[in-house]
């Protein structure tokens, strides 16, 4: 039974974070949402557009319509994704303490989360508004 040594520590064995084996994970998402966000933001200032100078009622039957719903509901996905992926980068190429940075990196996840479920929870809102309606 041969045994290797590693270089790692027993810290980094525990997080499972290798050299090289998730940056191109990480670049490539970072590219795909942020090539999805630039149409998405399109879709977005095309919405806020059409609503100007409406009523409240006639926002929210907008809003309501499935396009648009999904167009916002990807939108905040995506756009959440992309600010998790890039803030993390930035904790990991800034933040050194490996306690503090475990931490920030935690915090930035369940931040990301709540920005995306209480947009998603706002837009669904409106949906089911539309329908109670």
């Amino acid at each position: 039974m041969t045994t290797t040594t590693s270089m790692r520590t027993p810290f980094a064995r525990v997080r499972g974070l290798g050299s090289a084996k998730s940056g191109t994970s990480h670049f490539w998402h970072q590219r795909l949402t942020g090539l999805a966000n630039i149409g998405l933001a399109i879709g977005l200032i095309v919405i806020v557009l059409t609503l100007i100078g409406k009523p409240y009622a006639e926002a929210i039957t907008f809003i309501s319509r499935p396009l648009v719903s999904l167009t916002l509901l990807a939108g905040v996905i995506s756009a959440t994704i992309h600010m998790r992926i890039g803030m993390q980068v930035i904790i990991e190429d800034y933040v050194h303490g490996e306690l503090l940075k475990v931490l920030a990196i935690l915090a930035n996840t369940f931040f990301a989360f709540a920005v995306a479920i209480s947009a998603v929870y706002a837009i669904l809102k409106f949906g089911i508004a539309r329908l109670l309606t």
